[in-house]
């Protein structure tokens, strides 16, 4: 899914996922409710897509999954606020079969992206336990849960709001990976980063971002319209509780504990051979 708005010859290009914890924290932002922040054309537009189109540097600042830098960073700076790292809100493994994680083993699972934190994630467990898929089928993220509740697929893997949605496709978690991932290292889950293109002022929107995270948590209704605009699943609970979940104190400031996340996590799996190393200097 992707749209673009406010085109402008003198703004930056901007681009981030139509999900509720986005537009939220972009919100202020996106509608010149910061003093002094550059103008931006947006562009929504899932991670599966923007991860591709940060490769080929379409835009000056970027959400991506995490598990996409080693392949950006030559291009992109990490800016330590805006993205989406947390506990509790890692991706889930779903089936419309038994709730085994053996169910698993040469199973087709469907996945939303081949450089998405979920499927790193999912490769690292599987690793892990011996698990490894016969298939991988990249669809669109709204794809997945129906096409495992049709049997097209074995098993999803979901993010964003499927963990509160996907009883009523009838479907089991079988493996919820980020609580996978805490266990084995006690730190947060990184899933979405926010890049910046090398050359910019990054001090400067650094603090727009964090300007616009603040607006957004002391007025936290000023979004809603925006926020259900955009959003897949038209639920305002369901748009809150996703808020809720992936917009917290990281979203504000990565601190030690998130950047440590980020550095175990693609050390690992540059060390299982699934990603490009990436000098530490550069996170």
């Amino acid at each position: 899914m992707s749209a673009s708005i406010a085109a402008s010859d003198d703004a930056l290009s901007l681009a981030f996922s139509p999900c509720p914890n986005d537009t939220f924290v972009f919100h202020a932002w996106v509608h010149d409710l910061i003093d002094g922040a550059p103008k931006v054309d947006v562009t929504f537009a899932d991670v599966d897509v923007t991860n591709g189109a940060a490769e080929r540097g379409d835009f000056d600042v970027v959400k991506v999954s995490y598990a996409a830098l080693p392949w950006l960073l030559d291009k992109y700076e990490l800016l330590p606020c805006g993205g989406a790292l947390g506990r509790g809100c890692g991706p889930l493994v779903l089936t419309a079969g038994p709730a085994d994680p053996n169910y698993l083993r040469g199973a087709r699972i469907a996945v939303p992206g081949d450089r998405t934190t979920a499927y790193l994630l999912l490769r690292l467990w599987a690793n892990a336990h011996r698990a490894e898929p016969a298939a991988i089928e990249i669809m669109p993220f709204p794809d997945i849960m129906p096409a495992v509740r049709d049997g097209a697929v074995d098993a999803g893997l979901v993010i964003h709001e499927a963990r509160f949605t996907y009883p009523s496709f009838g479907l089991t978690n079988v493996v919820d990976l980020g609580a996978w991932w805490e266990s084995e290292t006690g730190l947060p889950i990184p899933l979405g980063a926010i890049l910046a293109r090398r050359g910019l002022d990054t001090t400067t929107l650094t603090q727009v971002i964090r300007d616009s995270v603040d607006y957004a948590f002391a007025h936290p209704t000023a979004s809603a319209a925006f926020v259900a605009a955009h959003a897949q699943e038209l639920d305002p609970a369901v748009q809150a509780q996703h808020i809720a979940l992936y917009v917290n104190e990281f979203t504000r400031d990565l601190g030690e504990a998130g950047y440590a996340a980020i550095r175990a996590l693609l050390t690992r799996a540059a060390d299982a051979g699934i990603v490009p190393p990436v000098d530490a200097f550069l996170l």
